[in-house]
């Protein structure tokens, strides 16, 4: 077994959501920047989108979504990423074409994972 796999079962209860089109390995106790959630500061969101739930000793899966599973999320702050600059440009033609984009981030801290009404931590 390699030191990652090692240090991933150790790592205690862990899940994998699924939000805004991107599939997030969350933790309890830490916090995540994922894409703009239409939510207030210090609000409270529910993930119900759960596809993977590991209580630290056996990882339950599910097909697709794991039944009766929830991660409960705790909006911090709305952000924006890094910028990233879009340079295009077309040799001997003498055509150019600059762009940048910032993307619109939610900061939440995860605040549990539940499975069937109990929480893992």
């Amino acid at each position: 077994m390699s030191t990652d796999a090692q240090a991933a079962t150790n790592a205690g209860p862990y899940a994998i959501v699924e939000t805004s089109g991107t599939q997030v390995w969350v933790q309890p106790n830490r916090y995540y920047d994922l894409d703009r959630i239409h939510a207030d500061v210090d609000s409270s969101v529910t993930l119900e989108n759960v596809l993977l739930v590991n209580d630290g000793k056996a990882a339950n899966v599910g097909q697709p979504y794991v039944k009766g599973a929830t991660v409960e999320l705790q909006v911090m702050a709305h952000r924006r990423g890094p910028k990233v600059i879009v340079y295009k440009m077309r040799p001997k033609k003498k055509t150019r074409r600059k762009n940048g984009h910032r993307q619109e981030l939610t900061r939440v801290m995860v605040k549990s994972i539940k499975v069937g009404g109990k929480a893992l931590a």
